[in-house]
C-alpha cells in the first residue's frame, strides 16, 4: 500500500459502504459469476461498462480494448467469448463503441506508431471499405462518428463469424449479438439495430 494510497483508502471506504447496506454482499458475490450479457467494449476510461447500463458486479462479464476490436488473430478477446458463452452460458454479446473514441481517431488520421498502427489497421480496413460514404461526410467531427458506428458493425460481424458463436447457434443455444455506441456527451446508448 505503499503506492496509490488514495485509491486504497477509496476501496476500503466502498467495501465498507458496501458491507454496510448489505453485510452478505462479498460472500454471495465470491460464490458464483452468473452474467447473462458479455460486454466488450472500449478501453476508454470515461466508458465504465457496468454504470452505463446500471448493473452491479458480477452481471456482466466484460472485455475492452482499444476501439472495441475483435480482430481474428487475437487470442484475448476470443478467450473471452469462449469461455462466456461455454463457460458463463451468456445469453447476450454487446459490442459498445462510443462516440468520441479515440482509437478510431488515429486510425483517421497518420501514422500512429507500433504496437499501436497494427492494431488500428483493423478500424482502418473498416475506414477502407466505407471509403466513399465516408469521405462524402460534410466534417470530420461527422466522418469520425460514422465511422465510430461502422467500426461496431465490423465486430458484430466478427462476433457472429466466430466458431464458439457459430458451435453455441448450432447446438440449440442461440447467443444474440448486438451493436451498440455509447455518446459521451450525452450518457446515452444507442442500439445500431444489428441483433
Amino acid at each position: 500500500m505503499r503506492f496509490l494510497p488514495k485509491l486504497f483508502d477509496n476501496n476500503r471506504a466502498w467495501a465498507e459502504k458496501i458491507k454496510c447496506e448489505d453485510p452478505d454482499y462479498f460472500e454471495r458475490l465470491s460464490r458464483t459469476q452468473t452474467p447473462e450479457y458479455l460486454w466488450i467494449g472500449c478501453a476508454d476510461s470515461r466508458v465504465p461498462a457496468n454504470e452505463i447500463v446500471g448493473l452491479g458486479p458480477g452481471e456482466l462479464f466484460v472485455h475492452r480494448n482499444i476501439a472495441n476490436l475483435v480482430p481474428p488473430f487475437d487470442a484475448n478477446v476470443h478467450s473471452v467469448l469462449q469461455f462466456a458463452v461455454e463457460a458463463l452460458k451468456v445469453k447476450h454479446v454487446i459490442v459498445c463503441g462510443h462516440y468520441g473514441c479515440g482509437g478510431v481517431m488515429a486510425a483517421l488520421r497518420e501514422w500512429s506508431g507500433l504496437p499501436l498502427e497494427n492494431w488500428l489497421a483493423h478500424v482502418r480496413a473498416v475506414y477502407r471499405e466505407h471509403k466513399d460514404e465516408l469521405d462524402a461526410a460534410p466534417s470530420e467531427e461527422a466522418r469520425w462518428r460514422r465511422l465510430c458506428e461502422l467500426n461496431v458493425m465490423a465486430q458484430v460481424h466478427a462476433v457472429r463469424e466466430a466458431d464458439v458463436v457459430k458451435r453455441s447457434w448450432r447446438q440449440d443455444r442461440p447467443v444474440m449479438v448486438h451493436g451498440w455506441i455509447y455518446d459521451l456527451s450525452e450518457g446515452l446508448l444507442r442500439d445500431l439495430d444489428m441483433n
